[in-house]
């Protein structure tokens, strides 16, 4: 059967799509919250309610104290935050942002090394 007889008609979507927000430093300093976390950003409208992780980058500028939980910081956020005398915790289990599953390599037959060649029955 021909490739496009057997392609979805409606689209396509990615197992590995990755469903990461872009937060930026300008929409930390217009919250009210001390201690922000993923739920505190959805709650105040900054990223939609289906996102699953966000990461903070350096776009704008923060003057006030904060305290970020459990999101993701660009090494330049992150020196801007605590320049400001804010804090970053980020869980140690939490993989980094474009991580994605990696393939295990396959099996190599018993008895066998990758470079050995068969001699030829003659």
């Amino acid at each position: 059967m021909p490739l496009q007889r057997r392609l979805p008609k409606r689209g396509f979507v990615s197992l590995y799509r990755d469903d990461t927000v872009e937060v930026r430093l300008s929409d930390l300093q217009k919250m009210t919250v001390e201690t922000i976390d993923l739920p505190a950003l959805k709650a105040a409208g900054v990223v939609p309610a289906v996102a699953g992780r966000a990461k903070v980058i350096l776009a704008g500028e923060i003057k006030r104290k904060v305290a970020l939980k459990g999101l993701a910081v660009s090494k330049g956020a992150r020196a801007a935050i605590e320049a400001a005398g804010g804090s970053v915790e980020v869980p140690a289990a939490a993989a980094p942002v474009g991580d994605k599953p990696q393939r295990r390599p396959a099996a190599q037959p018993q008895g066998k090394a990758p470079g050995d060649v068969e001699p030829k029955a003659e």
